[in-house]
């Protein structure tokens, strides 16, 4: 079974699954719906999303969407390592605005999960950078919502400065987190 983690914002889990290995290299169970739903976490995913990113510091988010196509993931890396940043946008949340950081890597064999109602972004760390995450619903373009990764109401702090990133025209002209749909 692997092991659950909370982090600092309500419903954000890292997951550690146990990973065997012997001469041969390894096996290890990365998903088991019901070994989730006997640490509480009771989803349904259905698709699965595959990016790669040839180069270090490729940042995609920060990313949602709103309900009711609101989307939980679960995150994992099999190549390379990311900073994966979570932000909640829940306008009524005790934390609203507030993010936690956390670095996922096929090193560390860990998963983030990332609940309905929070912004979802990363950065890679590594060249040739491949992630891998499961959602609970399927993309909805007219749900689909960014908000800026350098806006400076969030105060992300991301490793490398602004200009050495690289970004998608979408994210590059995401609004900011006062300008954008959001969760109630």
């Amino acid at each position: 079974m692997s092991n659950v983690i909370s982090l600092a914002l309500d419903g954000v889990v890292e997951i550690r699954p146990r990973k065997f290995g012997d001469d041969r290299g390894f096996f290890s169970e990365t998903y088991n719906a019901k070994a989730l739903a006997d640490a509480g976490i009771n989803l349904q995913f259905v698709q699965d999303n595959h990016s790669l990113s040839a180069a270090k510091g490729v940042l995609r988010g920060l990313h949602y969407q709103l309900p009711p196509r609101a989307q939980d993931k679960l995150v994992r890396v099999v190549s390379g390592s990311i900073l994966d940043v979570v932000v909640d946008i829940r306008r009524a949340s005790p934390t609203f605005r507030k993010w936690i950081a956390l670095e996922v890597s096929a090193a560390k064999w860990n998963q983030i999960l990332v609940p309905k109602g929070f912004a979802h972004g990363f950065l890679t760390l590594e060249e040739n950078t491949e992630v891998i995450y499961k959602v609970t619903d399927y993309y909805s373009p007219e749900h689909d919502r960014s908000i800026r990764f350098d806006d400076p109401s969030i105060g992300i702090e991301w490793p490398f400065a602004s200009p050495a990133v690289q970004l998608s025209d979408k994210d590059r002209n995401a609004p900011s987190l006062d300008d954008a749909d959001l969760f109630p």
